[in-house]
C-alpha cells in the first residue's frame, strides 16, 4: 500500500535519476576548442550555437588562426574564419551544431567537418531579414573531400 511518505520517496528518486540523467546527456559532449582572431565578431555567435546544443566549449584567441588551420591540415579552399577541434576531429568554419554531433556519432575516417566561406544564416551567420542561403558541409581527409550534408541555415535540407 503506498503512503503519502512512500509516494514522495518515490518522485524524489526518480526527479533525481532525471537531473543525474540529463547531466551525464550533457557531459557526453566532448569539449570543443574554438581558435579565432580576435578581431573576429561572428565566431561569437557560432560559439552560443555549440553551448546552446550541449557542448562545452573553449575559446582560444589568437592572430596566428592560420598557423592552428595548417598544422591541423585544413585545405586553403575549405578554410573560414575560425577552426575548432572536438573528439579528434577538426571542426573548420561554421558547421551546425547537429552535423557535428553525426559526425562524433558515425565516427567515419576523415580530418573533419568544414563550411568553407561564410554562408549567411549558418550558425552565427545570421542575418535578420535576409533568406538563409543553402550550403554544404564538406568532410575531408586524406582520402579527398566529399559531402557530408546540405542545409539553408542550421536546417537539413
Amino acid at each position: 500500500m503506498l503512503d503519502r511518505r512512500r509516494i514522495l520517496t518515490v518522485l524524489g528518486a526518480s526527479s533525481v535519476a532525471l537531473v543525474a540523467g540529463q547531466a551525464f546527456a550533457l557531459a557526453a559532449l566532448p569539449k570543443v576548442v574554438v581558435t579565432k582572431d580576435p578581431n573576429c565578431g561572428c565566431c561569437g555567435g557560432w560559439v552560443e550555437h555549440m553551448k546552446a546544443a550541449g557542448f562545452p566549449v573553449e575559446v582560444v584567441t589568437t592572430p596566428q588562426v592560420n598557423r592552428v588551420k595548417a598544422r591541423l591540415g585544413v585545405p586553403d579552399d575549405l578554410a573560414s574564419c575560425h577552426t575548432a577541434e572536438v573528439g579528434g576531429y577538426v571542426i573548420e568554419g561554421h558547421v551546425p551544431a547537429d552535423a557535428v554531433k553525426r559526425l562524433l556519432a558515425e565516427k567515419p575516417q576523415a580530418k573533419g567537418l568544414a563550411v568553407p566561406g561564410m554562408p549567411v544564416g549558418s550558425p552565427g551567420m545570421e542575418v535578420k531579414g535576409v533568406e538563409n542561403d543553402t550550403y554544404e558541409v564538406v568532410l575531408f581527409g586524406p582520402s579527398g573531400q566529399t559531402t557530408f550534408a546540405h542545409y539553408q541555415g542550421t536546417q537539413p535540407v
